[in-house]
């Protein structure tokens, strides 16, 4: 398979800001052309694709929790870049329902938000991308972000740790039945990192216990993150295909 370490066409869901930003920003750093793809947030998402480096970037705004929207986002970036390569899948929801905490209505209907973008997102974009790679012939990837809280838990986020779980299950189902096509499937577990979203739990008693979780002492960074998605994406990384890389500072250790 032929794929290119540079001028790679890329989609990045939920990349108007925080990681998303980071990512993009990495990608067309290293010469690519990135798909900005947006919820519901169009300013910060033209703000993320005003700050790219380089030319021939889109953006691709969308509702992806429906599998007919996820159609026409991945339609609409593939026109707009020529193609795909690279399928980033980034988008998700994470809003707090403590069970004891929380109403049986407001329990399901967060359930069924959760997977609608965590996981049926992930999922459906990744054919879409995946089908267009395989017809181009040129091979491809497909990273996830995942998450810590799949495996050490979220008591008060359930439905985002079992989404994410699941996210990395796929993940490896995916990266054995598309090796023969020369795409190759990964996904990283960030621990904490800092984004303008979780800035506010920084401060205070909660910061110094965030930062407490690693023996490094600090929260990580979207930067840190994007570097390791950019490596996975790279063509050297085909043999990385299937794992599920932890990147919480030591935070979380597992066998």
């Amino acid at each position: 398979m032929n794929l290119p370490a540079t001028d790679r066409r890329i989609l990045i869901s939920g990349a108007s800001r925080g990681l998303g930003r980071a990512l993009a920003q990495a990608f067309a750093e290293n010469g690519d052309r990135v798909a900005v793809h947006y919820g519901s947030r169009e300013e910060e998402a033209r703000e993320t694709l005003a700050s790219l480096k380089g030319e021939g970037h889109a953006l691709v705004g969308g509702d992806l929790s429906d599998a007919a929207g996820a159609a026409d986002v991945a339609g609409r970036a593939a026109t707009a870049l020529g193609g795909l390569d690279v399928l980033v899948n980034n988008a998700a929801v994470n809003l707090p329902h403590p069970l004891a905490d929380t109403s049986y209505e407001d329990w399901a209907a967060l359930w069924q938000r959760h997977v609608s973008v965590n996981l049926l997102a992930t999922a459906n974009l990744s054919h879409l991308a995946a089908r267009r790679m395989i017809d181009q012939g040129t091979g491809g990837r497909i990273v996830n972000i995942g998450s810590r809280g799949a495996f050490r838990g979220e008591p008060d986020h359930p439905a985002y740790g079992a989404t994410k779980a699941a996210v990395h299950a796929l993940g490896q189902s995916l990266a054995v039945s598309l090796a023969p096509h020369g795409i190759a499937v990964a996904s990283v577990a960030p621990g904490f990192f800092e984004t303008e979203r979780v800035a506010h739990r920084l401060s205070g008693d909660e910061g110094e216990a965030i930062r407490a979780q690693s023996p490094f002492g600090r929260a990580g960074t979207a930067d840190e993150i994007a570097a390791a998605v950019l490596w996975l994406a790279s063509p050297v990384a085909e043999w990385a295909s299937g794992t599920v890389l932890d990147l919480n500072g030591a935070s979380h250790l597992r066998t």
